[in-house]
């Protein structure tokens, strides 16, 4: 069955997207399945889907607009969200593998742990964060509301309450916290998160050998690349440093 047929026929009256389709809104393939063909001439003047729009790096946040969100969610009684926001900063994962983080990944003994460990979707590999004492507080706050066991999802989905929270639901919710503090929504998304801990700590001391664990990285040049190491900052390393 084509992608249309498969549209129609189990739901006749919804307007069907590229992410329905799970494929690109600027491929051919989407153009075809929205009834052009490669002979018409709407089909070559069809505007890429990220024209206009910033699709580079997302900003990390700074360290008064972590507070900010913090204090926005606590004003608003969004637990879940806290304790969400919380484990993405400390956890510094990826937002695949936030939102599939289970109860026993961060509980031990009755007691949420002073560090976890995390393999990655996307690399297979370990990687091993801390969890200050904030995150802990937050993150034990809601599970005594959510309840469930070591290997339920500590972030549950809308749906189903035995699967965990989507990534798109996930970013849904960032946008609605910077948005909360006044912040553009299209310089932020779920991978602020997972920056805004690294970017702090490279400031602080320089060490990307440091970063580049926290982050799970396998070679540095990402890390440099993630962090946009660049000459100034060298130089202000250099600067600071008496000899």
């Amino acid at each position: 069955m084509c992608l249309d047929d498969r549209a129609s026929t189990t739901f006749p009256n919804r307007a069907f997207t590229a992410v329905d389709y799970d494929i690109g809104t600027d491929s051919a393939q989407w153009r075809k399945a929205m009834g052009h063909s490669a002979m018409d001439p709407a089909f070559h003047e069809l505007r890429p889907w990220n024209e206009g729009r910033l699709v580079g790096a997302k900003r990390a946040l700074k360290q008064q607009q972590v507070w900010a969100i913090r204090f926005w969610l606590d004003q608003h009684r969004r637990l879940r969200d806290r304790a969400l926001f919380d484990l993405a900063i400390d956890s510094k994962l990826r937002g695949c593998d936030v939102v599939k983080v289970r109860i026993g990944d961060l509980v031990s003994g009755g007691r949420v742990r002073d560090r976890a460990i995390i393999v990655q979707q996307k690399t297979k590999r370990p990687v091993q964060f801390e969890l200050m004492d904030t995150a802990r507080k937050t993150i034990r706050a809601w599970l005594e509301r959510r309840g469930g066991t070591l290997n339920d999802f500590v972030f549950p989905s809308r749906n189903d309450y035995m699967a965990h929270m989507s990534t798109r639901q996930y970013a849904r919710l960032v946008r609605e916290w910077v948005i909360g503090i006044g912040l553009p929504p299209q310089d932020y998304g779920t991978h602020s998160l997972r920056r805004t801990k690294a970017s702090i700590i490279y400031k602080a001391t320089g060490n990307l050998r440091a970063v580049q664990i926290l982050l799970g990285h396998a070679k540095i040049d990402s890390t440099v690349r993630y962090l946009g190491v660049d000459v100034e900052d060298a130089l202000e390393l250099a600067e600071r440093t008496e000899v």
